[in-house]
């Protein structure tokens, strides 16, 4: 039996925190098995949050920059974390935060240089995990599903309520995976143009009504027809989604109360299609419990919620076993999910 202890780090869409959890990790003959240790979310200073927004439409130079300088602020996070629980650590498996992704155009990026996170930590780092299965033809997205299908087998669908809500189950003896649809980044998006970072609870949401026309305008984008692999991004946002949001004339609270019932339809239309009886459900929109009594509602499969520390740091627990993949040669982007040529074993390894 072999074991590892890794630093798993994720940095959301929806731009709420980063996430860092220590991992420990046991190769046994019959698999891997895990455990989450110390974990916290650090939440962006103003001037980060800014500069990551601003950043898609910044210059080259601006972009290179700040790629270094996220590295470097990741690294020193790291060293905090490290130090304030005297943490044991083989290497870090950080995700960087995605400034573009458009595999239709066969590229996608992630900040956070990985030499510069390994020279102000002093660790191993493995990141930019998306790259390979880009360039192999895949989406790139979601990277998740392996870790439900060594980690999770138990259940028959995982769900995660993220920026985006994207889900992993097998079909035919095949993991496959995609985004389902927006979630917390609008759903955020619409909750700070009422002054708050994120509709608590949903109450929001709650306080409104569907209204019709928007929904059915929703429903009726062309994503949400097309057969899997597929994946969202900022872009898709910008270009579909907003334009919606503008025009829609209705409340904030009718227009977040919409869209919560758009989310839930979605994920049970997919579910339908791939009958199973129960799904977990990660992420930080499981706490928004409007939202889940929505999904409950329509869902065929039961919904297991489990406790907050698996809830908000399920994605960084798998990047630290997606790195550990990488580590091994093993290969961590699945095919069967991405539309690649072939499976890859995704990500650059940096020495300090």
């Amino acid at each position: 039996m072999k074991t590892y202890q890794v630093i798993g780090m994720m940095s959301g869409t929806s731009l709420d925190g980063i996430d860092l959890a220590h991992c420990t990790f046991e190769e046994t003959e019959n698999g891997f098995t895990y455990n989450i240790g110390k974990c916290e979310t650090t939440a962006y200073p103003e001037s980060w949050l800014d500069r990551l927004r601003n950043l898609p439409r910044a210059s080259a130079l601006e972009y290179a920059k700040t790629h270094v300088a996220y590295g470097k602020y990741l690294g020193e996070l790291i060293n905090d974390f490290v130090g304030t629980n005297h943490l044991v650590v083989d290497f870090v498996s950080s995700h960087g935060h995605t400034i573009f992704h458009n595999p239709a155009q066969h590229y996608t990026s992630q900040i956070g240089d990985g030499a510069a996170i390994a020279i102000a930590s002093g660790f191993p780092v493995v990141c930019d995990f998306r790259s390979s299965d880009v360039a192999a033809g895949g989406q790139g997205a979601p990277l998740v599903p392996i870790g439900d299908d060594l980690l999770f087998p138990e259940f028959d669908y995982c769900l995660n309520l993220g920026g985006f809500a994207n889900i992993s189950m097998r079909k035919n003896d095949k993991r496959v995976a995609f985004d389902i649809s927006p979630a917390n980044i609008i759903l955020n998006h619409i909750a700070s143009q009422a002054g708050k970072a994120f509709d608590e609870y949903g109450k929001m949401a709650e306080a409104g009504i569907i209204n019709p026309e928007f929904l059915q305008k929703l429903n009726n984008l062309p994503y949400y027809k097309k057969n899997p692999p597929k994946s969202l991004g900022r872009d898709w946002i910008e270009n579909e989604i907003l334009p919606l949001l503008i025009d829609s004339k209705i409340s904030l609270e009718d227009t977040s109360c919409t869209f919560c019932e758009h989310i839930a339809i979605q994920i049970a239309t997919c579910l339908e299609k791939v009958p199973g009886k129960q799904m977990l459900v990660t992420g930080g929109g499981t706490f928004n419990t409007f939202l889940i009594r929505r999904i409950a509602a329509l869902s065929p499969a039961k919904l297991v919620i489990p406790g907050k520390e698996l809830i908000d740091f399920k994605e960084a627990l798998v990047f630290a076993f997606l790195g550990l993949l990488r580590m091994q040669s093993k290969p961590n982007c699945l095919a069967s999910v991405t539309g690649a040529v072939r499976d890859v074993s995704g990500g650059a390894v940096y020495l300090p």
